[in-house]
């Protein structure tokens, strides 16, 4: 499975983490970048899911991500940055949704 990473500076030991899910970083923005709070990136073609970290990003630039993922039909999972939110919130998501 592919990921889009959304907020954040560092990741730290996220990329680990998500690889025990087989989850890969394909792409990682900021979202601190003026540019990406006034036009926002596309989000790649080949991704299955789009990680946003709440505490990074502002509210338009989340609404307006959701929205192209949704347009999309890529899975959004939102979560504070740290390593522990992000596994409940993907064993929430991808144990609930059907394989």
């Amino acid at each position: 499975m592919n990921a889009m990473l959304v907020g954040a500076d560092r990741l730290g030991n996220i990329p680990e983490r998500l690889a025990s899910f087989g989850i890969t970083i394909t792409r990682h923005v900021s979202g601190r970048n003026a540019t990406h709070q006034r036009r926002l990136p596309a989000l790649p073609k080949d991704i299955d899911l789009l990680i946003l970290f709440t505490d990074f990003l502002g509210h338009n630039v989340m609404k307006s991500f959701r929205s192209q993922a949704q347009a999309d039909g890529v899975q959004v999972v939102a979560c504070r940055r740290s390593a522990s939110c992000l596994t409940e919130e993907l064993e929430r998501c991808l144990v609930a949704a059907p394989a």
